[in-house]
């Protein structure tokens, strides 16, 4: 069975993909961890962001693994925890500009689908997981929140202080556009996904509403 989860930064997708894999014995897959691995790699090589063909050739060779811990899902590059590194500000700014060239969509698509068929229950977050990765999932969500709520979560999801969030949401709502706005692989909500707003709603809330429509 595929789980999907769509939408954009801050809505609680990967909180929450996370909590339903665990509740439902599943394996978390988190896309938009992959594309900030590529995009972390290409920025530490020095590798200017607009160079598909770099781009390319960092999506094709470095190896991308998810393990479980005590404390969470990390991932790893080539043997390395980046957990951590790839949620900077850095990697903030440029993902979006990364993950829109399409030979770097072409190669992540083709390792979430392969991980993917390996596994019994799998419960996929990202952008595009209900409309280009998995268009025939079992079932498809995708999850919104409005920006100052999604500036709160992200400030508190990175550490940063809270005279920050206004920055954050604003970034978010950049990236909104950019993210919607791309012709490879856009941010919509899925065809037969059901769209829940949870600005004003806890995780088990949210949680909730989606074990219903499970049932």
């Amino acid at each position: 069975m595929i789980i999907t989860l769509d939408g954009p930064a801050g809505s609680g997708k990967s909180t929450t993909a996370r909590a339903l894999a665990k509740k439902l014995g599943g394996v978390y897959l988190d896309t938009g961890a992959m594309y900030r691995s590529v995009t972390l790699v290409a920025l530490e090589s020095g590798v200017n962001i607009g160079d598909a063909a770099k781009l390319d050739t960092i999506a094709r060779t470095i190896v991308i693994d998810f393990q479980e811990s005590t404390n969470g899902q990390k991932v790893f590059v080539n043997g390395r925890d980046i957990t951590a590194a790839i949620r900077t500000p850095e990697v903030d700014a440029n993902v979006s500009t990364v993950s829109a060239h399409p030979c770097v969509r072409e190669k992540m698509v083709a390792q979430q689908r392969n991980i993917a068929k390996k596994h019994k229950t799998v419960i996929v977050e990202g952008r595009d997981t209900g409309s280009v990765v998995f268009p025939n999932a079992d079932h498809k969500f995708f999850l919104s929140a409005n920006p100052a709520e999604r500036g709160k979560r992200r400030a508190l999801q990175t550490g940063q202080a809270a005279d920050k969030v206004q920055d954050i949401a604003k970034q978010i709502v950049e990236r909104d556009s950019k993210d919607s706005s791309r012709s490879i692989s856009p941010l919509v909500v899925p065809i037969g996904a059901v769209e829940i707003d949870n600005s004003h709603l806890n995780l088990d809330e949210t949680l909730h509403k989606i074990l219903q429509f499970l049932a």
